[in-house]
């Protein structure tokens, strides 16, 4: 019989008022004898793992664990018993669903008056709804209350730990988004309407993002984005591109269709900044010369932008100088059967060189031509300057060459853009037989029947099509089977970790045999490694590009490439 408690004068029987409080407590309460085996367990216990004392009753509580905690972790807790006979803290435990939980545990070591052990007694309280309680907190502190994506802070704190981990080698880029006119939606339909549109502008970007990816809100219609480990900025353009089809989309708030676009600016790390307040300022910089160029754009940062009037005046200036003397160079880059090792045409790429600007990057002036419709000339003489280059390789020997001609979706789209083309092949007296046209997913997508017209009428004329970048853009594949194209190109972001990676090498190899069905060929470009080539080959691509063989080179520097590679009997000249 357990010894009498006196309380106020009455005893009590201390038996009753162990099993009272033993039974009501929400603590759950495990006793187990000194050979650790489960000898009783309380309706808390019971409520909380789900196994009941019949199942229980006998058997070691390692029936508990999780599997979280690792075997140092109970050495360190049996340790902690035996030098203060006491150990609590925070554990996770499975219930008998299976599901895993957090428990604050309290283990106490009972012993008799010889000082021996005679039992162990575990304490718990289920920490489930306070660590839900939490993290909820932890959340709304770090989340745009209205669109739920990250707040200004947590993108901070996020970039600042990303790049802490990020070396030099690595690119990210990030984008600073602006809606256009979105004061306006919200003076003509109130602010009620203007926060469904975030919500559902920020849904829309979410959709395009990958896990790793960051985007916030950074205060009222303004948006940014990090796209994390990306290989080359061509990424952050075509994202970006998605990005404003995506917006200008309609969206339906209460029955009534609504229209806004974004202008968007784009910052490199670590090319345009190491920290994130470069980055972003950068980046923001980058989105108001999208805006002041006409919206619903996008722009990369470049360093003239801190003194962008000026720069913007003077790359206007002189790229329409450069037009009016016709100053763009052919750059061109050899592509090699990856069988016979034998070159079968060139891509022709542009360059610009001026007096007062310097080298100018296609990288700027080409998204500013496209901005300001001055493309569509540029265009023209890149074609006129390859039909006079044909000219000259057909005297050097080298008359069944292919030029390769990237041809601009603002080009593409204008009406006269079929006959600006015939114009130029009859004033050369040249057949179209001699070119490659390029075109990006985006251009066969926009305006479906009139492309398919230009794109046969192309194929009459004698040009071969080739689908540019191929796997950077649309997901869907369906415009490959509808439209008339010879080749497929692979884009360099594949072919990078083509080596090292054994998913790169999957979706290779997939783009190459559905390629094949269709009865496309295949070119891969980026190459830069013979173990490229040698994957490539086995995987059946048809043609190789890149530095491996040679970098884009001037016209003179070509001919003496083809001339050295046939004295060097590396394979054969088309």
């Amino acid at each position: 019989m357990l010894k009498k408690l006196s309380e106020n004068g009455n005893l009590v029987n201390s038996y009753q008022v162990f099993t009272k409080i033993f039974e009501n407590v929400y603590e759950g309460i495990m006793v187990t004898d000194a050979d650790k085996n489960i000898i009783i367990v309380n309706p808390a216990f019971e409520i909380v793992t789900g196994y009941k004392f019949k199942e229980v009753v006998g058997k070691n509580p390692t029936l508990l664990q999780s599997g979280v905690h690792d075997r140092s972790f109970y050495l360190n807790m049996w340790k902690s018993l035996a030098d203060h006979d006491i150990w609590q803290g925070e554990i996770w435990n499975r219930r008998k669903t299976g599901e895993i939980y957090p428990e604050w545990l309290t283990i106490l070591k009972i012993k008799d008056e010889n000082g021996n052990v005679t039992n162990y007694c575990g304490i718990f309280t289920d920490l489930s709804e306070r660590k839900t309680v939490e993290n909820e907190l932890k959340k709304r502190a770090l989340t745009d209350s209205l669109t739920d994506v990250n707040n200004r802070f947590a993108f901070l704190e996020k970039m600042n730990t990303l790049l802490l981990e990020s070396s030099n080698t690595v690119q990210h880029a990030v984008f600073f988004l602006d809606l256009d006119r979105f004061k306006q939606v919200n003076d003509t339909l109130g602010h009620s309407i203007g926060d469904l549109l975030l919500v559902e502008v920020a849904k829309r970007i979410k959709r395009l993002l990958k896990h790793k990816d960051i985007i916030a809100r950074y205060g009222g219609d303004e948006f940014v984005i990090t796209l994390t480990n990306i290989h080359h900025p061509r990424e952050a353009a075509k994202f970006a591109e998605e990005v404003i089809r995506e917006v200008e989309q309609p969206i339906m708030i209460n029955n009534q269709e609504l229209f806004v676009s974004t202008s968007i600016g784009i910052s490199i790390y670590p090319h345009d900044g190491v920290t994130t307040e470069e980055l972003v300022n950068r980046a923001d910089k980058a989105m108001y010369f999208s805006k002041q160029n006409g919206r619903n754009r996008f722009s990369f940062y470049f360093e003239e932008l801190n003194t962008d009037n000026e720069r913007l005046i003077a790359l206007d200036t002189e790229i329409r100088k450069a037009i009016e003397h016709r100053d763009f160079e052919l750059y061109y880059q050899p592509k090699v059967d990856s069988k016979k090792n034998k070159i079968i045409g060139v891509e022709a790429l542009v360059r610009w060189k001026n007096e007062k600007l310097g080298f100018v990057s296609p990288g700027e002036f080409i998204p500013y031509a496209e901005e300001t419709g001055l493309i569509i000339p540029i265009s023209e003489i890149i074609l006129e300057k390859a039909c006079e280059e044909l000219a000259v390789l057909r005297m050097a020997g080298y008359s069944n060459l292919t030029i390769s001609i990237n041809i601009s979706s603002i080009h593409f789209q204008q009406q006269n853009f079929l006959e600006s083309i015939q114009r130029i092949l009859e004033k050369y007296n040249t057949s179209a037989q001699n070119f490659e046209i390029e075109v990006t997913e985006r251009t066969v997508m926009n305006s479906e029947e009139e492309t398919i017209r230009k794109l046969v009428r192309l194929k009459q004329l004698g040009f071969k099509l080739s689908i540019d970048d191929f796997g950077t853009g649309y997901s869907s594949l369906s415009y490959l089977v509808r439209f008339p194209l010879d080749y497929l190109k692979i884009d360099r972001s594949f072919i990078h970790h083509i080596v090292t990676l054994d998913d790169k090498q999957a979706v290779v190899d997939a783009i190459i045999q559905m390629a094949h069905r269709l009865k496309m060929e295949v070119i891969a470009e980026g190459v830069e490694s013979i173990q490229q080539i040698n994957i490539l080959r086995d995987m059946g691509c048809d043609y190789i590009q890149g530095y491996f063989y040679s970098k884009p080179i001037p016209l003179d520097e070509l001919i003496e490439f083809l001339q050295l590679w046939e004295y060097e009997h590396q394979g054969e000249i088309e």
